[in-house]
C-alpha cells in the first residue's frame, strides 16, 4: 500500500485505488449506490457520515439514508477517481477491516 500523499495546504490524505479502496477509510467519500437487493435503493448518493459492521449511513441534500453493505453494490469517488466495491467486501467494523478485509484486498485487481 502507498504512504498518503501531500497536497498543498492539505493534511494526509489517503491514496486510494481499485485495491486498496477495501481497506481504507470510507467516511466522508462521495458514494452511489449502483445496485441493491432492494431496488428503492438504487441511485442513492451522497456522502458517507458514519459506517458500522453492516450498514453505511449517507447523506443525501435533505436527508440521511442508511443503506445495507449485504445485497448492495457501492461506487465510492475520491476525487476524479470512482472504485466500484460489492458491500460483503467491506461488511467490516472499520477497525476490523484491515485485518479482514486482506482477502478481498488480495483478490481485487488493480
Amino acid at each position: 500500500m502507498r504512504s498518503p500523499k501531500k497536497s498543498p495546504g492539505h493534511a494526509l490524505e489517503p491514496e486510494y485505488n481499485n485495491k486498496n479502496i477495501v481497506l481504507q477509510e470510507l467516511i466522508g467519500l462521495r458514494v452511489s449506490v449502483k445496485s441493491s437487493n432492494d431496488s428503492g435503493r438504487i441511485g442513492i448518493s451522497g456522502i458517507v457520515l458514519d459506517e458500522t459492521k453492516s450498514t453505511l449511513l449517507i447523506k443525501k441534500s435533505d436527508k440521511t439514508v442508511r443503506v445495507p453493505k449485504i445485497g448492495t453494490v457501492f461506487a465510492f469517488r475520491s476525487g476524479r477517481k470512482s472504485f466500484v466495491v460489492d458491500g460483503k467486501e467491506i461488511n467490516f467494523r472499520p477497525h476490523e477491516r484491515i485485518n479482514k478485509g486482506l482477502k478481498f484486498y488480495k483478490a481485487r485487481s488493480v
